[in-house]
């Protein structure tokens, strides 16, 4: 379990292998799953969704909405709030996360 409250594997970190500047991982979001608002001081995100349909509130007062399907690539700059969650009654969300930080 994360510090999000949600399920990670990580696969690629500085722990894991040594990374210098990356880390990589799987999350999976359960039903109704949700993060809390939080952001990345320091490092960018990028995310690829492999199942499910995520809805991501972005931007200094979460003005921004996007909603992330199987198949879609999503970028979150660093510095910037977000707030990710499963809307989902029935199936998880599943997908690749990079960091730029390889301790994350």
């Amino acid at each position: 379990m994360g510090r999000q409250g949600l399920q990670y594997a990580v696969g690629i970190s500085a722990e894991s292998v040594g990374a210098k500047a990356i880390h990589m991982q799987l999350l999976t979001m359960p039903p109704g799953g949700r993060a809390f608002v939080h952001k990345h001081a320091t490092h960018e995100t990028a995310i690829y969704a492999l199942s499910g349909t995520s809805h991501v509130w972005h931007g200094e007062r979460l003005e921004h909405h996007a909603i992330v399907k199987a198949g879609d690539f999503f970028y979150i700059p660093a510095d910037i709030p977000h707030l990710p969650c499963n809307p989902s009654e029935t199936e998880s969300v599943t997908a690749t996360i990079a960091r730029t930080d390889p301790n994350e």
